[in-house]
């Protein structure tokens, strides 16, 4: 009688022959891993086997989260393990969310609160400083930007009647007989103030000579000390000239003062 020979099958097979189907999940835990092992038919129609391993972690979570994976689980999941299942969960990555209020938005939006942006601005050198702390006080590069100044003043002198705005009789160019009883055009004169007490003749003339040709200068001082009294007068040869020193010493730091220059009053005959 002849014997009956043994046939090997797969693995697949005896699967197949056991369970008449796709067998159940399996889960093992070794070495702080977790192996989940499950079976699926891939695109052919064929059965695979897939190995997903876990690393076990232990973290530090709020007790709300805690408390949240201890509540049962209704529908197809009710009888499935605390935590996600892989069948019906799908764990993608953490969005942090950061609330603000309209007074925090409108704080951040603010311009003079932004600690990049300074609110100074140098006159000489267009630095983030003031004027007086300018390290190029005095030099070259300040001589250029008066000069420079004093060319754009003196054209916007000029043109200052076309524009339509109005303009003070005694200050008009037209009215040559408006001299004062001593002879002089007060068309012409500025009013320098804020001052130094230390402020000489000297210093004064220094001060405008780079910008036009001067008739008379007076520097107000205190009769008792000798001191400048904080202010002077400067009487230009041209109004244009005087337009200019308004228009470049106005708001210029000087001596550690910022001065302030305007057009000087006619005197009352």
């Amino acid at each position: 009688m002849p014997g009956v020979e043994t046939i090997k099958s797969s693995w697949a097979d005896e699967v197949e022959l056991d369970y008449g189907g796709l067998p159940p999940t399996t889960e093992t835990v070794e070495n702080g891993q977790k192996y989940v092992t499950e079976y699926k038919y891939n695109k052919d129609d064929k059965k695979t086997k897939v190995v997903r391993t876990y690393k076990i972690s232990k973290q530090v979570v709020p007790k709300t989260v805690a408390k949240r994976r201890t509540w049962t689980k209704f529908g197809e999941s009710k009888n499935d393990k605390p935590g996600p299942n892989s069948q019906t969960t799908m764990v993608s990555e953490e969005i942090f969310m950061q609330f603000l209020n309209s007074k925090e938005d409108e704080k951040a939006n603010d311009p003079l609160l932004d600690p990049t942006k300074n609110i100074a601005k140098c006159r000489i050198c267009n630095g983030e400083h003031w004027s007086v702390n300018c390290p190029y006080k005095g030099t070259a590069m300040d001589t250029n930007m008066m000069e420079k100044k004093a060319s754009a003043a003196a054209a916007a002198a000029v043109d200052a009647p076309k524009s339509g705005k109005y303009v003070p009789p005694f200050l008009k160019d037209s009215q040559k007989g408006a001299l004062g009883m001593r002879g002089r055009d007060d068309t012409a004169a500025i009013r320098i103030s804020n001052l130094s007490e230390s402020m000489t003749e000297a210093d004064l003339e220094e001060l405008v000579k780079k910008i036009g040709p001067q008739s008379k200068m007076y520097l107000a001082r205190d009769k008792n000390t000798g001191l400048c009294k904080g202010f002077a007068y400067v009487h230009f040869k041209q109004r244009k000239d005087a337009a200019a020193a308004i228009e470049i010493l106005n708001g210029h730091g000087y001596d550690h003062l910022i001065l302030s220059v305007e057009w000087s009053k006619p005197q009352n005959n």
